[in-house]
């Protein structure tokens, strides 16, 4: 298994960041979605021991899944530390059963803040994937804000 970092500076507050992951109408925005997608679900009990499911609706031709369909990604919250840490177990079953785990750590930088994603357990044929993808969330969360 492999593990991956990216990070991303914010204009924003360490708080403001952070609860953009727990709330759900912050984080249907830009959690697991593409430009093309749609989430049809996002449920998140935004407590240690709570679990999220979000479902990220594709159309057909999308680059993972052909035919298009839903995708469905769920974990579970290990540490909620606000506004400094977030670690969730995290999976998309669909496509492989493996749950890995994801550690969002966020520090004050000037008037904004530094977020790192560390994403532990990754199976080596999904790491380029994984790491593009979440650039791109961490893009979108931007965005969203």
């Amino acid at each position: 298994m492999a593990e991956l970092s990216v990070t991303h500076r914010y204009p924003f507050p360490a708080e403001r960041v952070f609860d953009a992951w727990l709330d759900p109408k912050m984080a249907r925005r830009f959690l697991f979605t593409t430009p093309e997608g749609e989430v049809v679900r996002c449920d998140i009990d935004a407590r240690v021991g709570g679990r999220f499911t979000i479902v990220d609706r594709r159309p057909p031709g999308d680059e993972h899944m052909a035919e298009g369909g839903d995708i469905e990604h769920v974990g579970e919250y290990l540490e909620i530390d606000r506004p400094r840490r977030l670690v969730f177990t995290f999976g998309v079953p669909q496509f492989d059963p493996t749950m890995t785990r994801v550690t969002v750590q966020i520090s004050a930088d000037g008037d904004g803040c530094l977020l790192t994603l560390t994403h532990e357990d990754v199976p080596p044929e999904w790491v380029e994937q994984d790491r593009e993808g979440w650039t791109k969330i961490l893009a979108g969360l931007e965005r969203g804000l």
